[in-house]
């Protein structure tokens, strides 16, 4: 019973790995070339598929995202003939499997070859310091020439970057030493426009503050002028609401006289020609104030018989010649005390002549 069943088994298991092996799966983003009897016939796309087994198989298989390729460190010579070392990468994606498979025996030999080639003709029609600044035209000049050449291989380059670019350790000193030159350089002139600054708002503050002070010693000059104007006024006011008479003024015009030489800046001081007349209506009023004045001196041996009677008598005239002789002796000390005061200011003392009196 066993052995008749067994060829049926044999035949059923047959059957189902024939069945299996006609079955491919094949993954999201994923292309399988498939030939037949070594012959490309066709390319499975992402699913469920069947190939006749023993007749189809599969040769190449693909992922079709994108994919990054990093190229080691190439000397590359520039146009001034100095050797740097550049790294590039490369994000390439397949696009045609049938092409990436039996157009080029290895695509990503051949990409790398090509970039090294393509990258040594674009630096060396440029100098150094335009190799390093020059970066995105680099990567564009390289890209034109990838998809010109890879497009036949099924290839599409969707970008290329240059990762380092490394010149000689001869030329990294030159560099850094030009660069902190150039950065003590820029220090200088920032510290300079900044000294320029701070000289430029200070003199402006001093002008301001000049302005400003010359305007307050404006405004304080008028308000004490306009003080001492009011003050003088109300005294021109007062002396005439009063009706003082001229002995008045006289006396406190020699009275005044003294305050005149006070101060350190009187060095020339100058005795006016009025003091002359002014002494002489001191003189008189003092001598009127003599005359009239009542004497109430008793006589000796005489009897105390009442008050005293007023005479004009010859003792009367020599009192009132005596307080004159005072008056005028003061006036002199006062003239003196006056010239005393300017001597001792330093001053240069100055009198007008006298007039002779008639």
């Amino acid at each position: 019973m066993i052995e008749s069943a067994l060829p049926f088994i044999i035949l059923t298991v047959a059957l189902v790995l024939l069945a299996l092996s006609a079955v491919r799966i094949v993954p999201q983003a994923r292309a399988y070339n498939i030939e037949r009897f070594g012959r490309y016939t066709r390319t499975l796309t992402p699913g469920l598929n069947f190939i006749i087994p023993g007749v189809d198989r599969v040769n190449t298989k693909f992922d079709l995202r994108e994919h990054v390729f990093s190229s080691k460190p190439q000397p590359v010579i520039t146009e001034d003939n100095l050797v740097v070392n550049i790294d590039t990468v490369l994000y390439y994606q397949v696009t045609r499997p049938k092409d990436a498979a039996y157009e080029v025996a290895n695509f990503l030999q051949a990409i790398d070859q090509l970039t090294v080639t393509t990258l040594r003709n674009v630096i060396g029609s440029m100098d150094l310091e335009r190799t390093l600044t020059s970066r995105e035209e680099i990567n564009t000049r390289l890209r034109g020439v990838l998809d010109d050449t890879t497009g036949k291989w099924g290839i599409r380059v969707n970008r290329v970057e240059i990762k380092a670019i490394d010149p000689p350790p001869s030329i990294k000193e030159a560099m850094e030493k030009q660069m902190r030159a150039d950065r003590d350089k820029r220090a200088a002139v920032l510290h300079a426009e900044g000294e320029r600054q701070a000289r430029i708002l200070k003199a402006e503050g001093a002008r301001q503050q000049a302005i400003l002070e010359a305007q307050g010693d404006q405004q304080a000059a008028i308000l004490r002028a306009d003080g001492e104007a009011k003050a003088i006024e109300r005294v021109f006011q007062a002396v005439h609401a009063n009706d003082a008479d001229a002995k008045l003024l006289a006396y406190k015009y020699l009275e005044t006289l003294p305050s005149l030489a006070q101060g350190e800046g009187n060095t020339f001081w100058v005795i006016p020609g009025e003091l002359t007349e002014a002494v002489k209506n001191v003189t008189h009023a003092f001598s009127g104030e003599a005359a009239a004045k009542p004497s109430t001196e008793k006589e000796p041996g005489s009897a105390d018989t009442g008050p005293a009677q007023i005479t004009a008598d010859g003792g009367a005239h020599s009192r009132s010649e005596l307080a004159a002789e005072e008056a005028a002796e003061a006036a002199e000390r006062a003239v003196a005390d006056a010239r005393g005061d300017a001597a001792r200011a330093g001053g240069a003392e100055t009198f007008p002549q006298q007039r002779e009196e008639p």
